[in-house]
């Protein structure tokens, strides 16, 4: 297991110092405002390269290499990581993952929500065995690992499926897993006892994974879902976070005091929690978010039975119109926009209000209640929704445990109506939060991006400006840094980042994609290759 402690002596700031060249490097950025991840002051200096690492950094004095960039006073930092990312489908059809490199990203952690492959060595060993832009890392999904032992029943697990369950989950570690991830808002990841989750979570644990959580709830029950987030990893013996986190609906805004009080008191005792964000007001999720989980077991066939029953269908129906009233939908149809619908690509971009209007019914929540059923029966959708606060987004930015995750993936340009988050989410954070809100400084939002990500997902050898580090490595322009992508109109690609290096070969110059593919698959703290 890699050494936690050898990775934290690397956050002692590094200091500028002039070092005796070798006889070549590969690559030298010259004159950068080095911002070396650890959240230390930036400095003016130089870094080389050799291979794929690191091989100095500081004032360098004149010598030979294959290729010198000069920063003229550009940001230089470590390559983002994204510790939420859904790009399993993506990265096999545009494996540059170019929407990603734009935006400095050069690492992705996969298999969220607690959704991943089962098992996991099929998957990673097909993505060793192509080429890529990025480094690709893998959780290992409670749902995932539920529904391949039984389904997507809605009762508690036997004492046997536990241990099959159990199985699995050691299992994903040994293939490479970084730890386990949880959806507990969805199905059937919902239908599981928090002790259920615990027992899971040990095995994770005692093989030096982490544990992240799309929470139970984020609305109504948005404290107890952090208190049960918290206990997983309390009892479970493991790091634990809160990703995405975020306040849904309007009565439950300005919450994120008590979640993040929760979380420091737990801090306080020494349980190792933290937290991820993404930098928007709106979220995305499939239309099935908007359908009590109950009505969902047994899968689509048995929702739609459901549906075709008049008494559940208006019990379904009940839910549906709270969670537009008060939950998800922000109050008003028009707030819930229709990213893909694989049964009718012409609904992309349209809100559920216009959606329902186009059906020739007046556009109030009961009716949109019925064009979301409308459409699940078909299959259901992707959807964006508007239900955020600016002032829970900041709170939570500011918190010194608050890591960068997108919550998006490695996206087709020009498919679809996505969240723009796929496009510019670390863009944001640096343009708008740093630059002009100034909720956090530059120094703290780079070491969110980097050392503080791989310190927690224990990749050692990444995420700081140090010799010996591998050379992941982003170069931006801290004045004009900018997401461009909006909400209905996502595909803009990020400005203001002009070199992206990843494992020493650049990817991303003047601006330009380079063709290089030279990312990674990586593996988790129990790895054994021969398992």
């Amino acid at each position: 297991m890699r050494s936690l402690a050898a990775f934290l002596f690397l956050l002692i700031p590094a200091q500028p110092q002039t070092l005796a060249p070798p006889a070549s490097y590969d690559l030298v950025i010259r004159s950068a405002r080095i911002v070396d991840g650890a959240g230390s002051p930036w400095f003016r200096g130089d870094l080389a390269v050799i291979g794929d690492r690191i091989a100095a950094v500081g004032v360098l004095p004149p010598h030979s290499a294959r290729l010198e960039i000069q920063a003229g006073g550009l940001v230089l930092a470590p390559g983002f990581i994204d510790t939420h990312s859904h790009s399993r489908r993506g990265i096999f059809e545009v494996p540059s993952a170019e929407n990603l490199i734009r935006q400095g990203v050069t690492t992705v952690m996969e298999g969220p929500d607690g959704g991943s492959p089962i098992p996991l060595k099929p998957f990673l060993d097909r993505l060793a065995a192509m080429s890529i832009g990025i480094n690709f890392g893998l959780m290992t999904g409670q749902g995932s690992i539920r529904s391949e032992v039984m389904g997507s029943e809605n009762r508690k697990a036997t004492p046997d499926e536990i241990r099959k369950m159990k199985d699995l989950t050691r299992r994903a570690m040994l293939d490479g897993a970084f730890g386990l991830s949880t959806g507990l808002f969805y199905v059937p990841g919902n239908y599981s006892p928090t002790e259920e989750v615990i027992e899971l979570a040990k095995v994770a644990g005692a093989l030096g994974g982490i544990h992240t959580s799309h929470m139970r709830d984020e609305a109504a029950s948005v404290l107890d879902s952090v208190r049960e987030t918290i206990r997983i990893g309390e009892e479970g013996g493991l790091p634990t976070q809160l990703t995405h986190h975020k306040i849904i609906g309007a009565p439950n805004w300005g919450r994120s005091v008590d979640t993040l009080r929760l979380v420091e008191e737990a801090r306080a005792r020494g349980v190792d929690v933290t937290i991820d964000q993404y930098p928007y007001t709106a979220s995305s999720t499939g239309t099935a978010a908007l359908f009590p989980q109950w009505s969902q077991a047994g899968g689509h066939r048995a929702l739609v039975e459901r549906l075709n029953a008049a008494e559940q269908r208006a019990k379904i129906k009940t839910v549906i119109i709270d969670r537009i009233r008060i939950d998800r939908g922000g109050g008003d149809p028009k707030n819930i926009q229709l990213a893909s619908c694989g049964f009718d690509a012409t609904l992309a971009g349209k809100t559920l209000a216009e959606v329902t209007a186009a059906r020739g019914r007046p556009v109030i929540i009961e009716n949109a209640a019925e064009t979301a059923i409308e459409l699940q029966i078909k299959g259901g959708c992707s959807a964006v929704y508007h239900a955020m606060s600016e002032d829970d987004l900041e709170r939570i930015l500011r918190y010194p445990f608050t890591m960068i995750a997108s919550d998006g993936g490695v996206v087709v340009f020009g498919r679809d109506v996505p969240h723009p988050r796929n496009y510019g989410t670390f863009a944001r954070v640096l343009g708008r939060y740093v630059r002009e809100r100034k909720v956090i400084g530059l120094e703290e939002a780079i070491r969110r991006m980097s050392s503080l990500p791989a310190a927690r997902f224990r990749i050692m050898d990444r995420g700081l400006l140090r010799p010996g580090m591998k050379a992941d490595l982003v170069l931006f322009d801290a004045a004009t840094v900018a997401d461009k992508a909006e909400f209905g109109n996502p595909h803009q690609y990020s400005v203001g980042f002009t070199h992206v290096v990843v494992n020493g070969k650049l990817v991303l110059r003047d601006g330009k994609m380079a063709g290089a593919l030279p990312g990674k698959v990586l593996y988790g703290p129990a790895y054994r290759p021969a398992f």
